[in-house]
């Protein structure tokens, strides 16, 4: 079965409210789908991370540098496919955008594979743990208003969010210490002892302004600080972890097994958000997976992006092993942004539901059974919406 057509679509909405985190405010959405077309007329779906003109240049390494590649190829030698562009890409970028760009391929080359074989990926992978996995629901997105006006906002919503039936939440920081905390003490207020709370700074701090912060969240209770400082500072991340009396989160901009691996040897995390859109697909997910297992290190998915995200994310959290294993095991999460997405809710011929099937199934989601992703987006919907 050979690999035919490989075609990039960059999806562009307006959103209904700016919205912002540590590093930016931002007004549009987007999401970038990779298809792949076989000479038997399976057709898989991918999804790359990166938003804006990212998935704009992300897009031409798809189909100009990666499709030349592997064109001709067996759509079912996937691995091969992936160690053929990595060798050749290698020069010019072990992560950043030439991963993104592979992971689209990659992940539509497994879901190829599942409809080959009329199985889903988790079977592919080894079988499922589990049927269903518990749902956390993050949102409290910084606005351009008052601390005071923003404090308010972040204790209804994550109230509203528990409200809704997610398990626990997770907010964004990123006004300055000071003013991080006002918000963080509004999310727990607003929590209360219902749930867990988590708190994602994308990387805005200094090791000594994350340390305030963290210390603060620690007597707040939030089950974890995310990202808290730069990627690249392994010791900040290090010293945070072993002074800090709350789980020191992240990885979502790591790429490949060799990066993970100076990560997790560095012993920098006590969770690991691997992105699987970003860091080389499903296949180099596994070996980062197993990396971290290896290192006894658990491992609770980045996800964002389109429904197809959130489907690959689902297949990967059921065939994900127990870690470690017991009567009453630590389970997974799904990550499931509660701002407006119509790349997520309105993408597929039969959509996930999730916020439905949250607050029917007391916070969980049902791992989708179909071949592949289990999944299949709706060509008009791509057409109306593609730049």
């Amino acid at each position: 079965m050979k690999i035919t057509k490989i075609t990039s679509h960059v999806l562009l909405c307006d959103m209904p409210e700016e919205l912002g985190y540590s590093q930016q405010y931002y007004t549009k959405r987007t999401a970038h789908l990779v298809r792949v077309e076989t000479d038997q007329g399976i057709v898989g779906w991918g999804e790359c991370f990166g938003p804006g003109n990212v998935a704009i240049a992300n897009k031409s390494i798809v189909e100009n540098v990666i499709a030349p590649m592997i064109m001709g190829d067996d759509a079912l030698n996937r691995d091969v496919s992936w160690h053929k562009v990595y060798n050749l890409l290698r020069d010019h970028g072990q992560k950043g955008m030439p991963l993104q760009a592979l992971s689209g391929v990659d992940i539509a080359l497994w879901d190829i594979a599942g409809k080959a074989t009329g199985l889903p990926i988790h079977a592919l992978i080894g079988g499922k743990f589990r049927d269903d996995v518990p749902c956390y629901g993050y949102g409290m997105m910084l606005r351009r208003e008052s601390v005071d006006d923003l404090t308010a906002r972040f204790k209804d919503e994550a109230a509203e969010i528990i409200d809704a039936g997610f398990i626990a939440t997770k907010m964004k920081v990123g006004l300055g210490p000071h003013d991080d905390v006002k918000l963080a003490t509004a999310v727990a207020e607003g929590v209360g002892n219902r749930a867990k709370f988590m708190v994602d700074a994308n990387h805005c701090y200094t090791t000594s302004d994350a340390f305030y912060v963290g210390r603060a969240l620690e007597e707040l209770g939030a089950y974890w600080f995310e990202e808290p400082v730069a990627p690249e500072d392994l010791e900040g991340y290090r010293e945070l972890r072993q002074g800090l009396r709350l789980n020191i989160s992240g990885g979502e901009a790591e790429f490949n097994r060799w990066n993970w691996r100076r990560l997790l040897e560095a012993r920098t995390l006590d969770i690991a958000q691997p992105e699987v859109c970003a860091l080389g697909g499903i296949s180099e997910y596994l070996r980062v997976l197993a990396l971290c297992h290896a290192h006894l290190t658990p491992v609770i998915n980045h996800v964002w992006g389109s429904a197809i995200s959130v489907a690959t994310n689902l297949q990967l959290l059921a065939a994900m092993p127990h870690l470690p294993g017991g009567l009453h095991p630590w389970e997974p999460m799904l990550e499931f942004d509660t701002t407006e997405n119509i790349f997520r809710d309105k993408l597929l011929k039969n959509p996930l539901n999730i916020q439905q099937q949250v607050k029917q199934n007391n916070g969980r989601v049902m791992i989708p059974m179909g071949p592949g992703l289990g999944v299949e987006p709706d060509p008009d919907f791509i057409a109306h919406y593609e730049i």
